[in-house]
């Protein structure tokens, strides 16, 4: 049982750094409590809950993995490398997608009832 739950420890050590030294999960922290909030605000329904929750889970594993994959490829290609730049790029691309598409769930979201709540 004590290795299952050490396993937890370092999956939390991981949260901790990528939140602490990468300014894009921090701003991603930022857009996903934002999110949450509004949900709560507005009284989202449970398929949208859905949306948003899976949007906001999708976008912060993919930038650990993107940070992930950019420590390996610092480990093990040091000096600049063509082919090292191509898998950060297709990574850091990965990301953006990801973005892009919580954006425009969001849109569809809120929108709606934010121009709801403007028009009174």
């Amino acid at each position: 049982m004590i290795p299952f739950l050490k396993s937890f420890a370092f999956a939390a050590k991981g949260l901790k750094d990528l939140f602490r030294h990468h300014r894009n999960a921090r701003i991603h922290l930022v857009a996903a409590i934002t999110a949450i909030v509004l949900g709560f605000i507005f009284h989202i329904a449970t398929g949208e809950w859905v949306a948003v929750l899976l949007s906001i889970g999708v976008v912060i594993a993919l930038e650990g993995m993107n940070t992930a994959i950019e420590y390996l490829t610092d480990m093990v290609s040091p000096g600049i490398h063509p082919m090292a730049g191509k898998v950060k790029d297709m990574a850091a691309g990965a990301v953006l997608f990801a973005v892009l598409c919580a954006v425009a769930i969001g849109i569809v979201i809120f929108s709606p009832k934010m121009i709801h709540w403007l028009n009174g």
